[in-house]
């Protein structure tokens, strides 16, 4: 139903963030790695979105990434783990670590989250082993390495896709990008503000 919130963020939680949009503030669940990557409140703010739905509630479980949501979801769809646990997974280790002790058969790594049992761990092993690949998680953690490294970077690729999203072709989006002074403190919408200045 909701592929992303992209708002203000309002408040902070230890489990959760709020994020106001369109006058309405959406409580979203998210997991404990994120809360050092978040902005300070009142800056923008872009989580995807999983719903969760319940008899008696609707959950949203939010993740800075789309890997991070995609992980989210097929640790979901194994046999006995619900939501808290995935978040519970997500929480004591990242997507690249999770990816490699699924592989590696680590289970008592896996088992470090709360609530995680050696059995479940196993599960998960067993459920997931055939879902990655050893020569993905390489580049996944190399991608990922490459982003905190060179954060700019991460910018310029996020604002090239804003921009052929718009209409605009790759080259024409990539020329535009490049003209731009990328600093460690420039956002996406900065960047993607003084690209299109270039292009017209």
């Amino acid at each position: 139903m909701y592929a992303y919130i992209r708002g203000e963020l309002a408040e902070i939680a230890s489990d959760s963030v709020v994020i106001e949009t369109g006058g309405i503030g959406y409580r979203v669940f998210i997991p404990g790695k994120t809360l050092e990557y978040l902005p300070s409140p009142g800056e923008e703010i872009k989580v995807y979105t999983y719903l969760h739905l319940r008899e008696d509630a609707m959950i949203l479980y939010g993740f800075l990434t789309k890997d991070d949501l995609e992980l989210f979801k097929l640790l979901i769809a194994v046999s006995g783990i619900g939501p808290k646990g995935g978040l519970a997974i997500l929480s004591a280790m990242d997507a690249d670590d999770l990816r490699f002790a699924v592989l590696s058969g680590d289970s008592k790594a896996i088992s470090k989250a709360p609530g995680i049992g050696a059995k479940t761990a196993q599960r998960i092993i067993l459920e997931l082993k055939d879902k990655f690949s050893l020569e993905e998680a390489f580049e996944r953690k190399a991608e990922h390495a490459e982003a905190k490294a060179h954060p700019e970077s991460a910018v310029k690729n996020d604002a090239v896709l804003a921009l052929t999203a718009l209409g605009y072709s790759s080259a024409e989006s990539m020329k535009a990008v490049a003209k731009v002074e990328v600093t460690e403190e420039s956002s996406v919408e900065d960047v993607l503000r003084l690209a299109l200045k270039f292009i017209s």
